[in-house]
């Protein structure tokens, strides 16, 4: 309920015709007047003058005492604001819709890349791992080659089989 007294609280009265404003299309779907206002010039073709039109200056003026917005103060009072007709308020539906499913699929193409890169990563620290396991056991094999220089058994054979030097008996 709620919703709806906001939209026709966002209605008015204008030529003839019941219109909302670009602005308060911006605020309900929750993006700035200026992207709305870009993706309407990128779709121009589907607005026709039964969807939309621009407000003159002299039809802004009465308006500028009723509607006090942040967006309406911060506006560029050079340029006028669109009034969208039902028609045009469907369209525009359509074209943010889109607008935002474009945007929408380069968030999960970003996503997707950073989830292949974060693989790669893992394939990497994989290999590292394995190199450093590989290490650890030659570092093993030295450690313990310095630790005993010469197997025991080894030393008893080599003292044993050695000719001894001095007199025989």
């Amino acid at each position: 309920m709620r919703i709806i007294q906001s939209i026709q609280n966002r209605t008015y009265g204008i030529r003839g015709e019941r219109v909302m404003l670009d602005y308060d299309q911006a605020a309900i779907y929750e993006v700035r007047t200026k992207v709305l206002n870009q993706a309407i010039k990128r779709n121009i073709q589907r607005f026709p003058a039964g969807f939309m039109f621009r407000l003159t200056a002299e039809e802004c003026l009465p308006m500028r005492s009723q509607i006090v917005t942040a967006s309406q103060r911060k506006r560029n009072t050079g340029v006028t604001p669109c009034a969208f007709t039902e028609q045009g308020v469907a369209m525009l539906s359509s074209v943010l819709t889109i607008h935002m499913n474009i945007a929408i699929m380069r968030a999960f193409v970003e996503i997707r890349r950073i989830l292949l890169l974060q693989t790669d990563i893992k394939e990497q620290l994989r290999l590292i791992q394995e190199r450093i396991n590989e290490h650890d056991m030659q570092l093993s094999q030295i450690h313990d080659s310095i630790e005993n220089p010469l197997d025991e058994n080894a030393a008893k054979r080599h003292w044993d089989e050695r000719e001894r030097i001095g007199f025989k008996k």
